[in-house]
This record gives C-alpha cells, sequence and structure tokens, in this order.
C-alpha cells in the first residue's frame, strides 16, 4: 500500500530573518518578467517618493533658506547700508580730527562688517581718552562715538609750559602759561635749573611728587587763617616743596620720598603753619617746617628809621 505523502508548508524566504525584519526581502526578480512590468512598478513607487519630498513644510523652509542667503549677500554686499557719517562729540583737550585720525574709519564701508573694538581700542590710546565707545545706529548707517574724557587735576609749570595731568599723575596734554585753566587745577612752579626731564604727554608723574602736589595744592588761604589773596606751590633744589602766599611769606614743607621723610606729616605740617601765622601773619618772612610737630619762622626786617 502506497501511505499518502505528507505536505510539508513552503517555507518564507525571510522565515529564518526576526520579526522586526520580516517582509524586507522579496522575491528575487528575475528576467522573465516583462521590461513593461518593471517600468510600471517603477513608476507606482516614485510618486509617493516625490510627493514626500515636495510637501508643503519642506517647500517653505527651501523658500526661506533661499531667501535667508539672499537677505545676507544684500545686507553683507559692499553697497548695501554703507557708512554716512560718523557723530563725534565736541572735547575739551581731544579734537575731532585727532578721533578721525585714530579710528581711520573706511568711506562708505558696510556698518554690518565694520568691527568696532579695534575703533574703541584707538580711541582709549589717545592721551586724554579715559574710556570710550562706538555703536551704530540704524537705519541711517551712523556711527555713534561716546568719549570720557581724563579729569584735569594739576597743571606742572615747566618754564612758559604747563603739562596737564589727572589724579592718577597721568600727562595728557601741554598748555601755555597765559592760558585759562579749568576750575580747580593746582599749579605747580618747578622753579628748579634742571627740571624733570620725564615731563610729556603720556608720561607718569612721580607717585611720591603727586601726592605732595595734590595735598598742598588743593590748600586755600582760609584754611591756613591767612590774609591772603591766593597761595602758589613750588618746587627749588635748595627747599625742595614750598608754599607762597602771594605778597607775604614763605612756607618750606621740604623734600619727601618712601625711605627718609613721608608724606603723612604734611596735615601735621599744615597744621603747624596754622599755629605759626596767625595772629602774626604781617611780621613774619619765612617759615621752616621741619617736621609736623617741629617748626620755626624769621620775622620780616623792620624798616630802620631814618635819622633825623
Amino acid at each position: 500500500m502506497k501511505s499518502t505523502p505528507t505536505v510539508v508548508p513552503r517555507r518564507p524566504q525571510d522565515a529564518e530573518l526576526g520579526r522586526a525584519m520580516r517582509g524586507l526581502v522579496g522575491p528575487a526578480r528575475g528576467g522573465s518578467r516583462s521590461s513593461g512590468g518593471s517600468r510600471s512598478r517603477g513608476t507606482t513607487r516614485s510618486r509617493p517618493l516625490l510627493g514626500r519630498l515636495l510637501r508643503p513644510a519642506r517647500a517653505a523652509g527651501l523658500l526661506g533658506m533661499l531667501a535667508c542667503g539672499f537677505a545676507l549677500t544684500f545686507v553683507t554686499g559692499p553697497t548695501a547700508f554703507g557708512l554716512t557719517r560718523a557723530e563725534l562729540p565736541k572735547l575739551t583737550w581731544t579734537t575731532e580730527q585727532a578721533m578721525h585720525d585714530a579710528m581711520a574709519l573706511p568711506e562708505g564701508g558696510n556698518v554690518f562688517r565694520l568691527d568696532t573694538a579695534p575703533l574703541v581700542a584707538a580711541l582709549r590710546a589717545l592721551p586724554a581718552v579715559a574710556d570710550a565707545s562706538v555703536t551704530v545706529e540704524l537705519p541711517d548707517a551712523v556711527l555713534a562715538v561716546h568719549v570720557e574724557e581724563r579729569v584735569p587735576v594739576l597743571a606742572w609749570q615747566i618754564g612758559t609750559t604747563r603739562y596737564i595731568a589727572d589724579r592718577a599723575g597721568m600727562i595728557f596734554a601741554t598748555i601755555p602759561t597765559d592760558a585759562k585753566l579749568p576750575a580747580g587745577v593746582a599749579v605747580i612752579e618747578d622753579d628748579r635749573p634742571v627740571p624733570d626731564t620725564t615731563m610729556a604727554i603720556g608720561a607718569q608723574i612721580d607717585a611720591v611728587d603727586l601726592d605732595v602736589a595734590t595735598r598742598l595744592g588743593s590748600l586755600t588761604p582760609d584754611q591756613i587763617g591767612s590774609t591772603a589773596s591766593r597761595l602758589r606751590v613750588a618746587i627749588t633744589d635748595r627747599d625742595g616743596f614750598v608754599l607762597i602766599a602771594q605778597g607775604g611769606w614763605t612756607a618750606v614743607f621740604g623734600f619727601y620720598s618712601p625711605a627718609t621723610r613721608l608724606t603723612d606729616m604734611i596735615p601735621l605740617q599744615v597744621r603747624l603753619l596754622r599755629s605759626l601765622i596767625v595772629g602774626r601773619e604781617a611780621g613774619v618772612a619765612r617759615i621752616i617746617l621741619a617736621s609736623g610737630t617741629d617748626g620755626t619762622y624769621v620775622p620780616r626786617a623792620t624798616p630802620k628809621a631814618t635819622p633825623r
């Protein structure tokens, strides 16, 4: 008897693959299919792919990228947003020409390509400039320059020139002796035969000299009980720093240095000076302030009576 043959189900080609990968492997495309059928299947699959590429959101993004590129080219182009002018402030110690030359602005350059950091650095390098800032104002493409100048507190006079310095001792300008000084600027008359050769624009006054000059230069006649119209501060090779009452006496404060004679004694010397001139100012010619507690004075010479 012939036994009935066992029917074995045919296994698909992707049976050995995992569940997640099944269905990805199809029957091999042999040459038995007609070329027309292949073209028909390829055409059917290309239509959804083209639809995915040309979705509205993708098309809008592509157009946006093109628009941004065009706008960037327009904004940063050589002719768009060209620099029209620079608004420079009116300053006391720095001229507009000096600021313009320092920045070296390109005429008509695109403001979006303009780096303001070098411009600010160039302005701050000017002797009288303490701080500066530069901004671009649109839509006029104007360069706005803001500058803070140094505040003068001292005028160091050598011959016919006065060297103007700020509170830090930085010399940032020179003016002749007949030029008007701003209010509050103390004048130091350097009467030494060989003056300090380091005095120049951009130089720094010695810290000890600056301390003494600002202390004595800020004194007023009423602070020391004097009736003089004004006080002058001078430096001589013989006496160092001296305070001179207009038409009256001379007070010798002397020389100072960090190693031998500190400037901390100056307030005590000023108090001693007051005690020596109050009530006797008219008869005092010269005052020696050796320290904050030791001092003496030389009276004025009394005119001799003419014999009859």
